[in-house]
């Protein structure tokens, strides 16, 4: 199966760059014992990952997914990239992937995390090294955007999102989640944008709450848009009055509440007991790793 890849761009926040997967790989309904967290910033591994020594200098690794970072990344921002992946993926916070499918699917096909000092360097790495050798599935991430602080949104909590739906839940269950037309995360989309869109309309049908504009997010990119708005909102991360102004022009879904009531299909799918998805928004902090005790959720 193939992976639809992101367009450079991304609302307010900055660039967000899916790297199309076209590895195979075989998800089973067995559970595979998952790689352990790994939460310190180490050099990048010779042997299958040595392609990408060239770029990166530093690595972590959560669950059997790559973090790669360039030298001048700090490594507090890698850690909190890292830590940010590994509350998505194991949200209760016992030290297990909650939903082994996911993780299986992500760390199968050698998914991983990029991340650079700017947006500007970004131009500087040549993933051609990695892509003879089968590496498809990445995500792109920059310090900026990291726990930017002064108020700020964090854009770890978008940016590892897309890797982890996009490449995790698309491919363990691809009927679901998959980002094509006929998928139920598609037919969520389509009544979100008032309509089935191939091409960004210009003017969004009155009433929709979903009406990203930018023309180069293709129909695979807005469904993993659309996803991460509406688990961010569930999640309580886009509720405050401020947040909600600044994002009413693509999302207008802003508080657990709205999508609840608006939005009852993808309600239904992320709520789910049997895909699992976070309940807790990540903060920042992962137990054992970071001194943090284990949470409940609320």
């Amino acid at each position: 199966m193939s992976c639809p890849a992101f367009s450079p761009g991304s609302s307010s926040f900055t660039l967000a760059l899916v790297l199309c997967c076209l590895l195979e790989a075989d998800v089973s309904a067995q559970e595979k014992e998952a790689a352990p967290v790994d939460l310190k910033v180490r050099p990048v591994p010779a042997g299958r990952l040595e392609p990408f020594r060239k770029s990166f200098s530093k690595y972590l690794n959560v669950f059997g997914v790559h973090v790669f970072a360039t030298a001048k990344t700090p490594d507090s921002k890698v850690l909190h990239a890292g830590v940010i992946l590994a509350e998505y993926l194991d949200n209760d916070e016992d030290g297990k992937p909650d939903n082994p499918l996911v993780v299986e699917a992500l760390a199968s096909r050698d998914a991983f995390l990029m991340m650079t000092a700017s947006e500007r360097e970004l131009d500087r790495i040549d993933p051609e090294d990695w892509h003879e050798e089968g590496f498809h599935c990445g995500q792109f991430q920059h310090a900026g955007e990291t726990a930017p602080g002064k108020g700020r949104f964090d854009a770890s909590l978008e940016e590892v999102l897309h890797l982890i739906t996009q490449h995790g839940y698309g491919n363990a269950y691809p009927r679901v989640f998959g980002s094509r037309k006929g998928t139920k995360l598609a037919e969520c989309l389509d009544k979100a944008r008032g309509g089935h869109f191939t091409r960004v309309p210009r003017r969004y049908p009155r009433g929709a709450w979903f009406t990203y504009d930018d023309r180069s997010c293709e129909y695979g990119c807005q469904t993993q848009e659309y996803i991460y708005w509406a688990l961010t909102s569930l999640l309580g991360a886009q509720e405050s009055p401020r947040r909600c102004e600044e994002i009413s022009r693509e999302w207008r879904l802003c508080t657990p509440e709205a999508v609840k009531t608006r939005d009852p299909g993808i309600y239904a799918l992320l709520t789910d007991p049997k895909y699992r998805f976070p309940r807790v928004l990540p903060d920042g902090v992962y137990p054992g790793k970071t001194g943090k005790k284990k949470r409940s959720e609320s």
